[in-house]
């Protein structure tokens, strides 16, 4: 039957080694055709990556995360939209509407804008280029970062059709 709403958000269980669920919905996100076993290999070894680059910059600032998790929410974080454009039809013109966008499909977003420029990189292994992407995600900067820019940045531009938003 299509519509139905799932419990899918009851049956997720946190991941296994840092008992958090936003990491085991990323992992479900990586997972290509089924295989967890791969995306949990490839997601911990890029926060293993990421631990080890943060022990040896050691950063002053009492902000900077501590560990890699911290990093990967703070990478997350960074990367969500507030706003986004979304294409409303008046009076026979399609308008590029700026609407606030739930915290759901925030959080989709940001998944989704990072895993696409990790497989956009061809030639280094997947754990290095999400490693890399989380880092430079968590300082503002990276290709998810630019693509969160750019969504603002339209947004900002069709602020003058705003009040077509219902």
């Amino acid at each position: 039957m299509a519509g139905r709403i799932t419990a899918s958000e009851q049956q997720l269980r946190p991941d296994p080694r840092y008992n958090d669920k936003v990491l085991a919905k990323f992992i479900n996100c990586i997972m290509h055709d089924g295989k967890k076993a791969v995306a949990q290999r490839v997601v911990y070894k890029s926060l293993d990556l990421i631990d080890e680059r943060l022990k040896k910059e050691k950063i002053d600032d009492e902000n900077a995360p501590q560990s890699a998790i911290d990093l990967f929410h703070l990478a997350i974080d960074n990367v969500r939209p507030e706003v986004e454009v979304r294409s409303k039809r008046v009076g026979g013109a399609n308008y590029q509407v700026p609407m606030q966008v739930n915290a759901r499909r925030r959080q989709s977003l940001a998944f989704r804008w990072i895993i696409q420029s990790c497989r956009a990189e061809t030639g280094k292994p997947m754990a290095q280029c999400l490693a890399r992407e989380l880092f430079d995600a968590a300082r503002r900067e990276g290709k998810a970062m630019n693509i969160r820019d750019q969504t603002h940045r339209m947004a900002e531009a069709n602020k003058a059709f705003a009040h077509f938003a219902w």
